[in-house]
Formats: structure tokens, sequence, C-alpha cells
């Protein structure tokens, strides 16, 4: 598989393990702390390929996709869930974790993000459908965040992943629907 788009990932052993999973070229951010000639390298690649951040699924990774995708817009979004990107052996999560599948599962899903339209979900579906503010809210959160690829994201962060993706009402029912099948199966 050749991604034609420069990966941005946050360091040399992520950039090895892609590098097992697919062809493609990788900018390293070497850690959270994203210095401004590592942002014009990223500017560049993104008017000349496109980019795609791929970063790992933790508070730093959240932290570099977040400063990335606000200085360079018009990226595109690869995710891995914390299972996937945790060692079998050890306590780590990252991309340098994740399985060759995994990695060329997210990067086939990768999302672009666009201006934010309006669109049918709203926060009281979200509720209806027990995704905030209820007692398994976290866990259809977590479970509809790993069907839709889109990164965990907590109770205020789903509305506007939701959106951001323009993942439609009838995409969200269906994987919900999916979602309540699973629990009604497990009772």
């Amino acid at each position: 598989m050749q991604i034609k788009e420069i990966i941005v990932v946050e360091g040399k052993d992520d950039t090895a393990k892609i590098k097992q999973a697919v062809t493609a070229d990788t900018i390293e951010t070497n850690g959270s702390a994203v210095n401004q000639k590592t942002i014009d390298l990223i500017k560049h690649a993104q008017e000349k390929r496109g980019v795609i951040i791929f970063t790992d699924p933790d508070y730093p990774g959240q932290r570099i996709r977040h400063i990335v995708s606000q200085s360079v817009p018009g990226c595109k979004h690869a995710f891995l869930t914390k299972e996937e990107a945790r060692a079998k052996r050890d306590k780590g999560i990252g991309i340098e974790h994740a399985s060759v599948d995994a990695i060329r599962d997210a990067l086939g899903a990768v999302y672009e993000l666009t201006e934010v339209q309006p669109i049918a979900i709203t926060k009281e579906d979200l509720i209806a459908l027990g995704l905030v503010g209820g007692p398994q809210a976290k866990t259809r959160r977590e479970k509809l965040s790993q069907m839709l690829r889109i990164g965990y994201t907590n109770g205020k962060q789903l509305l506007n992943r939701l959106h951001m993706f323009q993942i439609s009402k009838d995409q969200l029912a269906k994987e919900m629907s999916g979602i309540f099948q699973e629990e009604q199966n497990e009772s």
C-alpha cells in the first residue's frame, strides 16, 4: 500500500513502524514541543502532497494533532485506538507498538477535516442515544469512537468530532444500532 500524502508522526520509532506497514514518507515532530521549523516543513508538505496526521492515542499525541491541525489547515487524520496502540509486553502506547494490520486499517480510514457545516446531530441526540450523561455513556463513546475511527472522545468532544468528520445522522444511527445489539447479546 502506497500513501501519497506525507504522514506526520511523533518520532523515529513511529516512522520505522509505518514503513513496515506501507510505503510512505514521514515528518517527525520529535515530541509535543512542535517548533516553527517543523510547522513550516509540514505546511510545505501540505502544499505539495498533502498531510496525514497520525499521532499516538494519548495526551501528547492529541496535543501534537491539535497544534499541527491548527497551524496547517486541511490536513487529513488517521487514528489508532488505545488497544491497537498498546504493546503486549509493556505499558507503552504508541504507533510503534501497533500491528502492521492496525496501521494499514487506520491509514485506509483517513478522515479529511472540512469546514464545519451544521449537521443534524445535536447534543440532545447524543443524550437520547446514551452517549452523554448516562451510566453506559463512556463505554458507548469508546465503542463508537473505535467503530468510526475518530479517536477517543469525552462527552464534550464527541459532538465536535462528529461534526468535524461529517458523520451523518444515518451513519451514527447505524453504528449505534450495532452497539445496542451488542449490549443486548451480552445481557
